[in-house]
């Protein structure tokens, strides 16, 4: 039965990553005709309706004040740069590359464990990390390609997206799960709307329907990763995320004329290997309590659509007061 469930789990995972990689193809179609700024200011705007009907259903009692205002500031701020950073990198630079900086997320978050969360890490995750980080140079071949300003954003978009999850884990217990997910969606709603005025470029009515489409992706995705990660064991269905590297190489191709490289590969190869590692040694052994990266069932936060264990708290809270 389990082993059914598994399977069920890791079909739903491919889905929602085939979502969320459909929704970078959109990203970085707008990205071609209009800033970062007002394809995410826009994006959070249509996402509202979806998020707005979650939280009428949550009867939780308290307010919008957080528990830690500290902490939920720097986790807010993280999200918005992220936002900013990731969406940037997807509009100027080949989905697979894209994607292979982002999957150092693990290896960042197992870093960051240590002094945020008290994490233990042995020397065989610190390992892990290490070859994680050589897979990132040579995906990133310094002084033989030229290093763009993409490739930056990616990088510093891994590191903000992977403070971002490690607050969660650290605050998540103690705040609502309105807080969470409202006040990044809130800062970037201001922060791109005090931009907005100065890139400004009007919509047509095709291109307001790939913003609509771009949110309506992103949600159904946040959704089929609940039902994945309901229906199987974390260990399955979390490395199911390098399933983008796949839909990168084919959305690339089909759409943009991309082509993946060898080395591109192979440095994927390298950090997906590790971050892999890392799952199974949280998962089945070594010193690990927290478990960050098994835990961490989002993609990177970038504030524009709900996180998916916030999403999954809401579903399951309004699933019990149905019954």
């Amino acid at each position: 039965m389990q082993t059914s469930n598994n399977i069920k789990g890791a079909l739903m995972a491919l889905l929602a990553f085939g979502l969320y990689s459909a929704h970078d193809v959109v990203v970085k179609t707008l990205g071609g005709s209009f800033t970062t700024f007002q394809i995410i200011f826009f994006s959070v705007l249509l996402s509202f309706p979806l998020v707005m009907l979650m939280l009428m259903r949550d009867t939780t009692r308290g307010t919008l004040i957080p528990q830690h205002p500290w902490w939920t500031a720097l986790r807010t701020g993280s999200a918005v740069v992220t936002g900013l950073c990731i969406f940037y990198a997807f509009a100027t630079l080949p989905m697979a590359q894209v994607y292979a900086i982002i999957f150092a997320m693990p290896l960042i978050i197992t870093v960051l464990s240590v002094p945020i969360l008290g994490e233990t890490v042995g020397m065989h995750r610190w390992g892990a990390v290490i070859v994680g980080l050589i897979g990132v140079i040579v995906v990133l071949r310094p002084g033989q390609s030229d290093l763009e300003l993409g490739h930056l954003a990616a990088l510093v978009g891994a590191c903000t997206g992977s403070l971002v999850s490690i607050i969660v884990r650290k605050i998540g217990q103690d705040e609502r799960s309105a807080v969470l997910l409202l006040y990044p969606m809130m800062a970037n709603f201001v922060v791109m709307a005090c931009a907005l005025p100065f890139v400004y470029v009007p919509l047509e009515l095709h291109e307001l329907g790939l913003l609509g489409l771009m949110a309506a992706l992103a949600f159904a995705g946040g959704l089929c990763s609940i039902l994945a990660y309901k229906a199987g064991d974390a260990a399955i269905v979390a490395p199911m995320q390098y399933s983008q590297m796949l839909w990168a190489a084919f959305y690339g191709s089909f759409f943009f004329g991309e082509t993946v490289d060898r080395v591109t590969w192979i440095g994927a190869g390298i950090i997906i290997a590790s971050g892999i590692y890392i799952v199974l040694r949280e998962s089945f052994g070594g010193r690990s309590t927290a478990h960050p990266v098994l835990q961490n069932r989002s993609r990177a936060e970038t504030g524009t659509t709900p996180r998916v264990r916030l999403l999954g708290r809401l579903v399951g809270r309004v699933a019990q007061e149905s019954d």
